[in-house]
């Protein structure tokens, strides 16, 4: 019987094993986890589930009796050592797996700070699972002072979620502005208000130094000589694809694993897909960090792996809750040279990202009208005029007849 083996149950491993086998795979599946829990959605971690409005049985992507009743074998806890392509095995706490072909849905690490600057210190989170949503869900007190490094989407969410429950709230952004990396100025201009009217201080053009204490972290010293009193920190500089094992394997290495159009890796027997592929669209290579891309690349390199031969298109989409704002975004943004704003009611905007006549994304705030029509728009290769846009006047879902 044919043995397919998925290591990292996350959102694109769990969304795999599922189109496995709705696609009619009857072999074996196996689904590797370091984790104790199921796989879970991470979104809410760093909001609904920090703040206490969701029950850790809520994040589960599904009950567990999913898995058994699908014949998909869980194993939960479990550390993968090796690897070895040569004879199609994988070493998992000291046990030996065969399989026929393998799966890498291994995900992402958050990048921490180093030793050298406190990085070390008690008190010093990050945010990408529930283990560290719980070690840090006790330190959400009212009063309590926390440093935020990074004006990044992981720092802003903890922010709002900080800032809501009552803490002074203090986030420190190396770059000229929050959201340089992936927005334009008027969104970054958008959200410094919006946390500013929060009472959040966001100090942009400012690095953090070194962290201070004795064994737990009680002070930051900034990059212009400011010295704060922190009872906690929590960092959010940015992630870096788990490619460890595939690399040690022998595996490509591009910015994450290496895939070709299809999700296999330069091993034919060996598939990848979320945060940790990398793949070929529009002449260059990219690797998305999103939900939408886990489920998405996922699902296509299950039918792949069954010989469906599909290309992976990847059609972006993202979102961000902070408050009561629900940022929606739709396309990338990479190269634009043009933001047009357009204004809803009730206090809805929404930025249209262009390069020169060609519509790539937009960065949607309270409008999902905008979001879900400029998100059509950009995938069936329509670009309005950018005048049509801005005027409130215009109908916009006319323009997908235009």
């Amino acid at each position: 019987m044919s043995q397919i083996v998925v290591i990292g149950a996350g959102q694109a491993g769990s969304s795999l094993v599922s189109k496995l086998r709705t696609s009619g795979f009857d072999g074996e599946i196996t689904l590797v986890g370091q984790e104790p829990h199921p796989p879970y959605q991470r979104p809410p971690l760093s909001k609904a589930y920090l703040l206490g409005d969701m029950p850790v049985e809520r994040l589960y992507l599904r009950p567990e009796s999913y898995y058994a009743d699908q014949g998909i074998t869980l194993r939960l806890g479990a550390q993968v050592s090796a690897i070895d392509p040569a004879a199609r095995t994988v070493t998992l706490d000291g046990e030996t797996l065969r399989y026929d072909q393998l799966a890498l849905t291994t995900g992402s690490w958050p990048r921490r700070l180093p030793a050298a600057i406190g990085g070390d210190l008690d008190g010093v989170l990050t945010v990408r699972d529930l283990r560290d949503v719980d070690a840090m869900a006790p330190r959400f007190v009212e009063g309590a002072k926390v440093l935020i490094v990074g004006g990044g989407y992981i720092g802003l969410e903890a922010a709002a979620v900080a800032a809501k429950r009552g803490l002074d709230v203090t986030l420190v952004e190396m770059s000229d502005r929050i959201l340089q990396r992936v927005a334009s100025p008027e969104t970054s201009a958008y959200f410094r208000k919006l946390h500013g009217d929060h009472g959040v201080k966001i100090l942009e053009g400012t690095g953090l130094t070194r962290l201070t204490g004795e064994g737990k972290v009680t002070g930051a010293v900034l990059s212009d000589g400011t010295e704060l009193p922190v009872d906690f920190v929590i960092v959010g500089v940015g992630i870096m694809p788990a490619s460890e094992l595939a690399e040690a394997a022998g595996l490509k290495i591009e910015n994450g694993i290496w895939t070709d159009e299809h999700g296999r890796t330069s091993d034919p027997s060996i598939w990848a897909a979320g945060d940790c592929a990398s793949f070929p669209q529009g002449g260059a290579r990219m690797r998305l960090e999103s939900v939408g891309n886990a489920i998405d690349q996922a699902e296509i390199v299950a039918q792949n792996m069954l010989g469906a031969g599909k290309p992976y298109l990847a059609k972006p989409w993202f979102w961000s809750d902070q408050y009561d704002t629900k940022l929606q975004i739709a396309g990338l943004s990479t190269g634009y040279d043009k933001v047009v704003t357009r204004h809803g009611e009730g206090g809805a905007v929404s930025f249209w990202y262009y390069k020169g006549d060609q519509l790539l994304a937009l960065d949607a705030m309270n409008d999902a009208r905008s979001y879900m029509v400029g998100k059509r728009l950009i995938e069936s290769g329509k670009s309005p005029d950018p005048a049509a846009i801005a005027d409130p006047a215009t109908e916009l879902k006319a323009l997908l007849k235009a």
